[in-house]
C-alpha cells in the first residue's frame, strides 16, 4: 500500500513484509501487547478491565513516551488479521469492557477491515495521540464507539521540538472535532461505564502548565457541558534520552499539579484527574508480547 494515513503523508509504500515511512511499519499490524487493562479513566476500566491491544510503530515522534519500546524502537510481532480479530475475542471472553486499540493512527485501515463486517458485542475504543487526519477517520465512522485523543500542545514550536510535528495543534483540533462528530455526546450504561462519546486527554509536562490551562480553555469552549470528558493526566516520569530537553528531565512539581486540577475546576470542565502516585514506571505495562 502506498500509506497517507497520517498527517505526514509520506506516501511510503507499506508492505505484507517492510516497514517505511514515518511509522516504519509494514502493512500487516505488528503488536506488542494485548491484556486487560486498569489503568484507564474510570468508565473505561471498569472493574474488570479495558481490553487493550498496542500496535507498534508511530506516526509521532515524542521525546518522553513511555512507550518508547514499541513507538521508537519497533518491538513487536507481526499477526494476521483473523489472528487480530482471534485476540479481539480471546480479550472479550477474558470479560473486557471494551477493545481498546492503543496507537492505531497508522494502522486505520486494519481496523477498517477488522470492524467492516464485525462489530464486537462490547464497545470500540480508538486511543490515540491526536495526530489524525480527518480523511482517515471519517473512514471508520460507525466502526468506533469510542475516541480517546491526546491534545498535548496548542502550540506548534513546542509540539515541533517535543513531538517532530509542528502542525500537531491544528491537525489535532481538527481530528477531535470529527469526533466529536462521529460520537456525539458521552452516553453510559446503568454501571457508568461508558458506552459512546470522546474523552479528551491531557498530559501535564514540566514546565508547561501554561499549555494545559491552554488545552483546557480550548475544549470549554470548544464543546457545549455535557458534550465531552476532559482527562487530566499527571502520570509524567522521565524517560528516554532527554538530553536535547534537558527541561523534560524531572517529575512534576505538586505546585504544578495542584494548579492545573484547580484551573480545571473553576473551569468546570467534566472529567478526571490523576493522583500523583500515578507517576511511577510500573504504570507503563510490560511489553513482552502477551496475549499476541
Amino acid at each position: 500500500m502506498i500509506c497517507n494515513l497520517c498527517p505526514r503523508r509520506c506516501g511510503a509504500e507499506r508492505t505484507e513484509t517492510a516497514g517505511a515511512g514515518y511509522c516504519r511499519m509494514s502493512e500487516m499490524p505488528v503488536l506488542a501487547r494485548a491484556a486487560l487493562h486498569v489503568w484507564e479513566e474510570p468508565p473505561i476500566s471498569g472493574t474488570r478491565g479495558s481490553g487493550t491491544v498496542f500496535f507498534s510503530g508511530c506516526s509521532l515522534g515524542c521525546v518522553f513516551c513511555q512507550n518508547e519500546r514499541i513507538s521508537h524502537q519497533d518491538f513487536g510481532k507481526t499477526v494476521t488479521l483473523d489472528r487480530l480479530r482471534a485476540i479481539c475475542q480471546e480479550l472479550i471472553a477474558q470479560g473486557a469492557h471494551n477493545l481498546n486499540f492503543v496507537n492505531p493512527t497508522h494502522y486505520a485501515h486494519v481496523l477498517a477491515a477488522l470492524l467492516e463486517d464485525w462489530h464486537p458485542p462490547i464497545p470500540v475504543v480508538f486511543n490515540t495521540g491526536g495526530y489524525d487526519r480527518v480523511e482517515t477517520l471519517r473512514r471508520l465512522e460507525g466502526k468506533v464507539d469510542i475516541y480517546l485523543p491526546d491534545l498535548k500542545y496548542l502550540d506548534g514550536e513546542t509540539a515541533r521540538r517535543y513531538s517532530a510535528a509542528p502542525d500537531y495543534p491544528e491537525v489535532a483540533r481538527a481530528a477531535i472535532r470529527e469526533m466529536v462528530r462521529q460520537t456525539g455526546p458521552c452516553r453510559f450504561d446503568d454501571n457508568g461505564l461508558l458506552l459512546r462519546g470522546t474523552v479528551i486527554r491531557h498530559l501535564i509536562l514540566p514546565g508547561q502548565v501554561s499549555q494545559a490551562k491552554a488545552v483546557m480553555d480550548w475544549a470549554a469552549r470548544e464543546f457545549a457541558p455535557g458534550t465531552v470528558l476532559f482527562s487530566l493526566m499527571s502520570q509524567y516520569t522521565p524517560w528516554g534520552d532527554l538530553s536535547a530537553c534537558p527541561e523534560l528531565d524531572r517529575r512534576l512539581r505538586p505546585g504544578e499539579m495542584r494548579a492545573a486540577r484547580e484551573y480545571m475546576e473553576n473551569l468546570g470542565l467534566a472529567g478526571f484527574t490523576q493522583e500523583r502516585t500515578s507517576a511511577k514506571e510500573e504504570y507503563t505495562p510490560p511489553f513482552d508480547l502477551t496475549g499476541i
